[in-house]
């Protein structure tokens, strides 16, 4: 037998075994062999592996790298940490499918959380952006979801109303086409326009194309403040009466400490009655667009709307006694976190300056309350603001982090000055949580990085180190992976990651880059079970 590497001596976690000293054998694309002293005539290369560990490649299961490969098709914050495969659109929102005529109003929403992306968006249709996407030659593999934002914005615009009874099937038939395409999920965002203005009985009506189809439900519920236990316990229910599995994205509690084991009960109650999982990130801050402080009447309309009313004297005046006040039933981020929690990640051109400020002290410098300096900043960049903002102590994500029905995802964003969460996540779980501090063993570490998240997406072709699988491998020293990105220097790639294999080809070697990208689009489908009217 003739191989391209062997990988010799390792300590082997591939998530569902013990630890165990094996040799790994890889030849071309896939594992040739994995066993105790292979005998292997003919090898290019040899690692010792003695001392290190070796590991499946790692799976993101929230990852906002939908538009960065064509900017950055390399991903090296991605793959320095391990990760190989990343799953696509979460919170709902995606570049596709999308209205010709609403792509400019699309790329200058999605522009904070995902990049703008190529100079032109060549595509309408999911399948059709996924060419494009491949033909960026990326170094991870990418999985894509179908956005319900990007549906229902397809179907009705950013408009605050309910489809009629031909809207809501054309929705369906768009989730339809998203899964025949190759959607491994059916995300939600219910903070984000316009998902935001779906009722139950419209989110429940997509689900059951999920349920057919077999792809869980993966939204990023209403509220996750002092709402949260209602809004779990809305796609709980959505679950239970369509028979979709269901996976909650980052999975968190925004203030409101106090909920915590009501939580964890919940959890537990409906994993009893569903198909439940979620994924969470490790650390107590979360980063997403600064619009998300508006309250939901004021993003009504798109991009445009938005920032005529926050020019609007009286508009801006009603959003700044909301943000400041709250409104029943609504996720109020500023109230939670504080303008002293909220620290800008990244801003246009026109307001640079406020990156790595918080809203507190860009407020003082201008003599602004804090409110007026977010809706300032908002309109001098032209909503193209991302925040960091701290919500939680780091008790409680440790008290979330330790139930068995959690995997995770890092959320990262690429940023002038990002979260670490983009840097850090799978050395924080991995080389702090479990290999430290054994919060978790190592091998359930392993497990929810990779082969319970290739379950989850029916990934079976990865996820774990068997002898005719995709050779997605992660070799790293124990004793020197650990995260080491901060809130004030999040660019920092994680020590102790020795070599990192996509498809069999190194895409990070002893601390650098390859530059070689063997990834692209996950094209093999889930099959679809019927058409639904």
């Amino acid at each position: 037998m003739s191989v391209d590497l062997l990988i010799r001596g390792a300590e082997l976690a591939d998530g569902d075994s013990p630890l165990r000293r094996a040799d790994v054998a890889v030849r071309g694309d896939e594992i040739a062999a994995v066993g105790t002293d292979l005998e292997v005539p003919e090898v290019r290369e040899v690692i010792d592996a003695d001392g290190l560990l070796l590991c499946p490649g790692f799976i993101d299961m929230h990852a906002h790298s939908a538009l960065e490969p064509f900017i950055r098709p390399g991903l090296e914050p991605k793959v320095a940490q391990g990760f190989t495969t990343e799953l696509l659109h979460p919170d709902g929102l995606a570049p596709a499918p999308v209205d010709p005529a609403g792509v400019r109003d699309r790329r200058a929403y999605l522009r904070g959380l995902e990049g703008a992306g190529p100079e032109r968006w060549d595509w309408s249709t999911l399948e059709e952006y996924l060419d494009c996407l491949d033909g960026a030659r990326p170094a991870t593999s990418l999985v894509p979801s179908i956005g319900h934002c990007a549906v229902r914005e397809l179907v009705l615009g950013a408009e605050n109303r309910a489809p009629d009874v031909a809207e809501l099937r054309a929705m369906r038939r768009a989730v339809r086409e998203g899964v025949e395409a190759g959607a491994r999920t059916l995300s939600f965002g219910m903070i984000y326009l316009p998902g935001m203005y779906a009722a139950t009985d419209e989110l429940e009506a997509l689900a059951e194309e999920a349920a057919v189809a077999g792809v869980p439900l993966m939204p990023h519920v209403r509220n996750e403040a002092d709402g949260l236990l209602e809004s779990v316990e809305e796609f709980v229910g959505i679950a239970q009466r369509t028979g979709a599995s269901l996976h909650i994205s980052h999975l968190k509690i925004i203030g409101n400490a106090e909920l915590l084991d009501r939580l964890l009960a919940l959890l537990d109650d409906a994993s009893s009655a569903i198909d439940l999982t979620f994924d969470q990130y490790p650390y107590g801050a979360g980063c997403t667009m600064l619009t998300a402080l508006l309250p939901p009447w004021a993003l009504a309309g798109g991009a445009p709307r938005v920032l005529a009313r926050l020019r609007d004297r009286a508009e801006r005046a009603a959003m700044a006694h909301d943000m400041g006040y709250g409104l029943p039933g609504w996720e109020n981020i500023y109230r939670a976190c504080g303008p002293d929690g909220i620290v800008i990640a990244h801003a246009g051109p026109a307001r640079a300056d406020a990156i790595g400020r918080t809203l507190a002290s860009i407020g003082e410098a201008q003599r602004y309350d804090p409110i007026e300096a977010a809706l300032n900043l908002l309109v001098d960049a032209e909503l193209e603001v991302t925040m960091v903002d701290h919500y939680a102590s780091e008790e409680t994500v440790r008290a979330i982090f330790r139930h068995p029905l959690a995997l995770v995802g890092s959320d990262g964003i690429f940023s002038a000055r990002p979260h670490p969460r983009l840097y850090g996540t799978t050395a924080r779980v991995l080389g702090r949580y479990a290999l430290r501090e054994r919060l978790i063993s190592v091998q359930e570490a392993v497990a929810r990085l990779s082969s319970r998240a290739a379950d989850r997406l029916r990934l079976h072709d990865r996820g774990r180190v068997r002898e005719g699988l995709r050779a997605d491998l992660v070799l790293l020293d124990p004793d020197r992976f650990i995260d080491v990105a901060t809130y004030d220097e999040p660019q920092q790639t994680p020590p102790g990651i020795v070599r990192v294999l996509v498809g069999g080809t190194p895409v990070w070697s002893d601390g650098s880059p390859t530059g070689l990208r063997p990834g692209g689009v996950v094209r093999n489908t889930v099959a679809v079970a019927g058409e639904r009217a």
